[in-house]
């Protein structure tokens, strides 16, 4: 499709894209990349469409600088039609490469006068960005931070890039009233970071493989934390938590390695942060210390789990069935298919379900064993005990018989459908 779009001239090229797009962003990356000697005139003449049509532009998504070489006219025309992205709400720039930097800051410089309504900024720096290039930019997207006058998410992705990029986080001062979220990918320690201490309310913190020190210069209270590391130092987690304490509702902790002195951790939980509503925790051994935590949260309503398979082979059925009795009351999700598809819970889903009290809306599984009849009779006897599940989501397909008879008890759905985050 793409290729038979660009064999005409560009004004029907225009149409016929705009035609076949219906919203998919994709396909319009894709005509793109098949000529790249086209980029250039395509983006101007969206640019000259959009504004000419009298239309407001609310999301814009800039993944590769290379392609903002706009003419001359373009810059013109937006300053002319100022409502056009007057009403701009998410701005997202991946800054991929040392190209286009001078027309990305001359396009902050436009929107940064008549766009200050913006709520999310996602700014994603690669490792190819050279020092040069990140101070031609950051005037321009200090003045841009600043003018804005309801940001409420922030977004940082500094993998690998020059330390300068931190000198940005300076002009998130003048946000420190509106700013409810911020995540920080791929940082490193850097003090620059304290400013975020003065944004009273910062209600939501993501610190995704950074440098886990950023933990410890950090003293605010949030309500939502995740953090996403190779290994959990959990030491200064420990800390963080401390300091965070009751206002702590959301609590999600993904490692791609065993976690180790995990007692210490599900032990600060447990003492610091009792009105958790959501617990997610990756590579954690089903110990009585996770069964105490669990059993603990009163307040619980959805609980995400990926076991590491460290529990003795002659307690495994003891501790699911503990962990079937202690689960709360409150609890309406419980996601047991985070990691390798067949998790411990997931092996013994018949006499999980069999000692379960709790009031499920949704369970998520691997689907796997199912297969196994007295996995499957195990859920319709829940299904029918309890009566208030609604939904079981499934990572695996299963086969028609047993899809047809389980759901005259259930709604089945695929696991990406109903998952929900932090």
């Amino acid at each position: 499709m793409a290729s038979k779009m660009l064999m005409g001239d560009m004004p029907e090229l225009m149409e016929n894209i705009l035609m076949h797009l219906n919203k998919e962003i994709n396909s319009l990356h894709s005509c793109a990349l098949v000529n790249r000697h086209w980029t250039t005139s395509l983006i101007t003449l969206l640019f000259k469409l959009f504004l000419e049509s009298g239309a407001f532009l609310y999301e814009f998504d800039l993944y590769d600088s290379d392609f903002l070489k706009f003419e001359l006219e373009i810059f013109h025309s937006l300053e002319q039609n100022v409502q056009f992205y007057s009403r701009l709400q998410h701005l997202s720039l991946d800054i991929t490469s040392n190209f286009g930097i001078e027309d990305i800051a001359k396009l902050l410089r436009v929107l940064a006068k008549n766009s200050t309504k913006i709520i999310a900024l996602r700014l994603v720096f690669s490792s190819e960005c050279e020092s040069k290039s990140i101070h031609t930019l950051s005037p321009a997207l200090i003045h841009f931070i600043k003018s804005q006058e309801q940001l409420r998410k922030f977004i940082l992705y500094g993998d690998d890039c020059p330390t300068e990029v931190y000198g940005i986080i300076s002009a998130l001062e003048s946000q420190k009233d509106t700013l409810q979220e911020v995540t920080l990918n791929g940082c490193v320690f850097s003090a620059k970071f304290e400013v975020l201490n003065n944004c009273k309310n910062l209600e939501t913190l993501r610190i995704l493989n950074c440098d886990m020190e950023l933990l410890k210069i950090l003293d605010y209270n949030i309500s939502t934390l995740e953090i996403f590391h190779h290994q959990i130092d959990v030491p200064i987690t420990v800390q963080i938590l401390e300091k965070i304490g009751i206002l702590l509702q959301r609590l999600k902790i993904e490692t791609r390695l065993i976690i180790r002195k995990e007692s210490l951790l599900l032990e600060a939980i447990k003492s610091f942060c009792p009105n958790i509503i959501y617990l997610y925790i990756t590579n954690i051994g089903l110990s009585t210390k996770l069964l105490e935590l669990i059993g603990n949260l009163q307040k619980l309503q959805f609980l995400s789990l990926g076991y590491a398979y460290h529990t003795p082979k002659e307690e495994r059925e003891i501790r699911v069935m503990q962990f079937a009795k202690i689960l709360p009351s409150t609890l309406q999700y419980l996601d047991i298919a985070l990691g390798i598809p067949d998790t411990l819970l997931d092996s013994f889903i018949d006499i999980m379900l069999d000692h379960c009290n709790t009031p499920l809306k949704k369970l998520l599984i691997s689907g796997v064993n199912l297969t196994n009849e007295k996995n499957t009779k195990a859920l319709i006897r829940y299904c029918t005990r309890i009566r208030t599940l609604n939904y079981v989501g499934l990572v695996y397909n299963l086969g028609y018989d047993i899809r047809n008879e389980l759901e005259k008890y259930v709604i089945l759905v695929p696991y990406r459908n109903i998952v929900i985050d932090c």
